[in-house]
């Protein structure tokens, strides 16, 4: 397939506000596909060239990127960043001077752009930033407009497509498996490897009996297993037959563990590869851990070595700089509080019974110098649960997770197998809730120099993938913050409603579902308005979570439902 078909289905995917016609989109470009084409789409679907969890970026910011287009048509770059400054992107610059120029497609083949970007990624060392420029305007000399539209986005993360993770394995399963009902089919697969484009070449390649044969490996992150909610310690008890296995809550980093030799890396919840932020613990994974090879679910808290206190999730995101990693390992060291093992020495334990996981885990890593594993407790008691519960408030914790002792562990599920029993807030609801920005609308009066004067904010429906609407939020944010909501979502704006987002309230600005951020209300109520048929009576912002959530980890719309029926109970 060449690269001008796609970027037709990009077209088509561009202005679709409709996500059963993405699906049909989806599900029609594939059929054109070659086997070998398919995961190199699904990656530039993405925006990528690899998967989510290689740090493969194609490291080209927009002063290089308007340096390229410059170069590729012929024109001053004072001239493209004049037009940027006009039309607000930098895709439609380069489709702009391209037509200017009556540029035709030379019919590039897809794996020949994709090869290109996967090239310029890899670059490095001297000369690097020019040799990049001068790759992407060759590229772009031999595109058409519509082409170099698609084109400039990629590098820019950009590409507006709004297509998630679900959506594409919904167009795998009708194209492949008749229905995209059976999604679930190919679900639990894509949970343990993380990769869209090696789900499609194993079910282009093998048929589903490939998928279903793909198993955890150590260097490729599981999706990380998740929890419900309950209010109190009799319920979580009764939910769970009576007796729980119970472990402390941090409210730091997801850091999943992998130890191949004497190779470590980390990744986060969102899948993001963390390896160079968190030095010690590496030192810790190198020196604690009894196995050749492993994988390892924790959580990452900063530690004042001083007052000898673990510090709040605000100082622990001081840790995610890329830069001066000495000077804040000094200032903010990490422990990791270790609570699971999945994989060791050649075996996934996934299907293994949490009970005998947890023996596992105590076995393998010995003293708790950076590394602290959690051996937990199991209880059978209320009162019990709810002294562990109180402990760890006392501790300045959030509170406990309780699962079931025979539990697998579950890559990407969100089930009453993992419950979670979080401190009581001030107000009327007994736990925050994560949302995502949709939009914004302007501000009035001394918002009006923020950009942002309250955000239109969902929750995610999992099984269609689709963000509802649940509320307008206008406090709870300082004026600083109110400055980031707007250069983060102007970053990701977009001029008509994505297609996976379901509203009947339009903002002043529409945003791409990615920014995550956690929300105290005093009380949900039913409403018309909102698409999740629920509304949050008083929301304020309590923090960012897109440093460590992804906008498909929200809450969903059962969880705000099951929240709804349990906010007056006792």
């Amino acid at each position: 397939m060449t690269f001008d078909n796609l970027t037709e289905y990009f077209e088509k995917l561009e202005v679709t506000s409709s996500r059963l016609i993405l699906i049909d989109i989806l599900s029609d470009l594939f059929s054109q596909a070659e086997k070998t084409d398919v995961a190199q789409i699904c990656y530039l679907l993405q925006g990528r060239v690899a998967p989510f969890y290689e740090p493969i970026e194609i490291g080209m910011a927009e002063k290089n990127v308007t340096a390229s287009i410059a170069r590729a048509y012929g024109v001053k770059r004072e001239l493209v960043l004049s037009e940027y400054g006009r039309v607000g992107d930098l895709g439609q610059v380069a489709q702009n001077l391209a037509d200017q120029k009556k540029n035709k497609s030379s019919h590039l083949l897809i794996s020949d752009v994709f090869q290109t970007l996967l090239d310029i990624a890899e670059m490095h060392g001297e000369g690097m930033v020019e040799k990049k420029i001068v790759s992407l305007a060759s590229l772009l000399s031999n595109t058409s407009g519509k082409e170099a539209r698609h084109l400039v986005r990629i590098p820019l993360g950009a590409t507006r497509l709004g297509v998630g993770d679900p959506t594409i394995l919904d167009a795998f399963a009708k194209l492949k498996l008749g229905d995209k009902s059976k999604r679930k089919l190919l679900e639990g697969a894509y949970n343990k490897v993380s990769d869209l484009g090696l789900i499609g070449e194993v079910l282009w390649g093998k048929g589903l009996k490939g998928v279903a044969e793909l198993d955890v490996m150590v260097g490729r992150p599981l999706r990380s297993q998740l929890c419900e909610r309950l209010t109190d310690s009799k319920t979580i008890l009764e939910k769970l037959d009576g007796l729980v296995h119970v472990q402390y809550k941090y409210d730091g980093f997801r850091v999943q563990i992998h130890k191949n030799g004497d190779k470590v890396r980390f990744f986060s919840r969102n899948l993001e590869e963390t390896t160079p932020m968190f030095p010690e613990i590496v030192e810790g994974v190198l020196k604690q851990v009894k196995a050749k090879t492993i994988i390892l679910d924790s959580e990452a808290l900063a530690f004042n070595p001083e007052s000898e206190e673990f510090l709040p999730f605000q100082e622990t995101t001081k840790r995610r700089r890329k830069y001066e990693i000495e000077k804040m390992q000094k200032q903010l060291p990490l422990k990791a509080f270790v609570f699971d093992v999945m994989y060791i020495d050649g075996k996934s334990l996934v299907d293994t019974p949490l009970k005998e996981r947890i023996e596992i885990l105590n076995k393998f890593i010995e003293g708790d110098e950076i590394l602290i594993p959690q051996p937990g407790e199991y209880v059978s008691d209320h009162l019990r649960l709810e002294k562990i519960f109180q402990e760890s408030l006392a501790k300045g914790l959030e509170g406990v997770i309780t699962k079931r002792p025979d539990s697998k562990y579950e890559a990407g599920a969100r089930n009453f197998n993992w419950i979670k029993l979080k401190r009581h807030s001030s107000g009327e609801l007994k736990d925050t809730i994560d949302c995502v920005i949709l939009g914004y609308i302007f501000g009035k009066g001394k918002r009006a120099d923020f950009g942002a004067g309250a955000l239109l904010v969902g929750v995610y429906d999992k099984d269609k993938d689709e963000f509802l609407t649940v509320s307008k939020i206008g406090t709870g944010l300082t004026d600083e913050e109110w400055r980031e909501v707007h250069q983060r979502a102007d970053k990701l704006k977009v001029d008509t409603k994505p297609a996976r987002v379901k509203s009947v309230l339009t903002p002043s600005v529409w945003v791409t579902p990615e920014i995550v951020i956690e929300v105290l209300a005093d009380e949900i109520t039913i409403s018309p308005i909102h698409t999740a048929g629920y509304a949050l009576r008083f929301p304020r912002l309590v923090k960012f979570r897109g440093y460590d959530k992804q906008a498909e980890d929200a809450t969903t719309v059962k969880e705000i439902k099951k929240m709804y029926s349990q906010q007056y109970k006792t």
